[in-house]
């Protein structure tokens, strides 16, 4: 018979031998978006909803579009155009057009300001005065520059692109410009080309190399001058009329001998030297001479035409800053007041002035009879024409008028006042009051 505590203690053994299961670890990929994760956490009900009612919609769409297409007339299918309506000359003619276009739209460099300065350096000052002249010359500018813009265009579109030869394409925009070509002096045009050219130089003396020395020199001698200088005439403050007069006059006889002295002897001496006239026949000395003549009379009367300019600018209405102040009395003398000098004085001495400028320069000689030395002499003609004459006196007539209202006026005032207490109306009146019988009282009151 078995022991009971024996296979009590047999079993307690064998219940401690057991073993645990293995513990099992999660998957490594547990909690990683799988696409099969991210399928369902994305998954949303509402947007299937959207997605089928959004189709429903375009489907019932496109059946009512084909119901309605059906219901229309059918179109026109295009004519079949022959071959040469849609030749290549139309499609070259169509892709110039495209081409031209993309040119003409690239940016182009725009004229230069330095450009636009000289060309305004050429415009006389006297055309630039004035509000109305600043806007002419503004829309003068602008019509400039548009039309660089333009030429510069035409001209990308000539260097760029080659015009096929299409008839209707004379119309896009006018016919493109050509480039210069030469004269061809080729035969059978040489030969009048070679006798037009023989006869400018032995008739058109204008060409001939001394002619641009005398050129050069009158404009050497002339262009930043004038017979008077007239800057400081108002800074000198009040002067006497009659010793402007003699100043000018002889600041204007000193310019005269300086010019006679430096511009004349060098003219001379052009002419002196033996090979100035070895080129031209004897039949044409004179017609040589009187185009010299007439060059230096042109140089001579611009020279004084400028200088009586600038004297009559001195008495511009709308520009004071030169305006001479002349000295003026009102006198007492022989019971008449009046102003010394009056205004008729002044009057004329200004517009003497004028007269004595354009006596300056009046004897010059011409060269071929300073060369010859005959008797008597031949002078240039330097006079100056008529128009600008009488277009300078008028002006300063007008605008001394202008400038004497203030001192007729201040003389007026004074006649009014007091003229009748120099006239011998006051002696009248006193005398005739006097022989009057009046009392105290009145006496008082005719004096007061």
């Amino acid at each position: 018979m078995s022991d009971p505590n024996k296979a009590a203690i047999t079993a307690e053994k064998e219940a401690l031998n057991l073993k645990l299961p293995p513990i099992v670890r999660p998957p490594e990929d547990i909690g990683v978006d799988t696409p099969a994760q991210s399928k369902l956490l994305n998954y949303r009900r509402s947007k299937e909803q959207q997605k089928t009612i959004n189709q429903l919609v375009i489907d019932g769409a496109k059946r009512s579009l084909d119901r309605t297409l059906d219901k229309r007339i059918p179109p026109i299918p295009e004519p079949d155009y022959p071959p040469t309506m849609t030749s290549e000359i139309k499609k070259k003619g169509l892709n110039y057009i495209y081409m031209k276009q993309c040119v003409e739209s690239s940016p182009i460099v725009p004229i230069q300001q330095e450009w636009l300065d000289h060309m305004l350096m050429l415009i006389p000052e006297s055309l630039k005065e004035g509000k109305e002249r600043e806007e002419l010359m503004n829309s003068l500018i602008s019509e400039v520059s548009s039309d660089f813009e333009n030429s510069m265009k035409r001209y990308l579109v000539r260097s760029v692109l080659v015009k096929p030869p299409v008839k209707w394409l004379e119309d896009e925009g006018g016919p493109l410009p050509k480039s210069p070509e030469g004269l061809d002096y080729s035969n059978p045009w040489h030969s009048s080309y070679v006798q037009t050219r023989n006869q400018i130089s032995a008739n058109l003396h204008i060409v001939h190399p001394t002619m641009k020395i005398l050129l050069d020199l009158g404009y050497t001698t002339f262009s930043n001058s004038v017979l008077l200088d007239l800057t400081g005439i108002r800074a000198k403050g009040p002067i006497d009329c009659e010793s402007l007069k003699n100043d000018l006059s002889i600041q204007a006889r000193k310019a005269e001998e300086k010019i006679m002295s430096t511009w004349y002897p060098k003219v001379i001496s052009l002419f002196t030297k033996k090979e100035t006239l070895d080129a031209i026949k004897p039949e044409k000395l004179d017609a040589f001479y009187n185009c010299v003549s007439t060059l230096m009379s042109n140089q001579l009367k611009d020279f004084l035409k400028r200088t009586v300019e600038g004297f009559v600018k001195l008495f511009d209405q709308e520009d004071q800053r030169g305006l001479p102040i002349f000295k003026m009395e009102l006198t007492f003398d022989d019971d008449k007041m009046e102003f010394y000098p009056t205004f008729q004085d002044l009057e004329d001495v200004v517009l003497g002035l004028v007269e004595r400028i354009t006596e300056a320069l009046q004897n010059v000689q011409t060269v071929p009879s300073w060369l010859s030395g005959t008797s008597p002499t031949v002078n240039l003609d330097t006079q100056l024409p008529e128009h600008v004459l009488e277009w300078a006196l008028t002006t300063l007539k007008l605008a001394i008028h202008h400038n004497l209202e203030g001192a007729r006026k201040h003389y007026e005032t004074y006649v009014e006042k007091y003229n009748w207490l120099l006239d011998g109306t006051a002696d009248k009146m006193i005398e005739t009051f006097q022989a009057e019988d009046h009392t105290f009282d009145e006496y008082t009151e005719y004096l007061q």
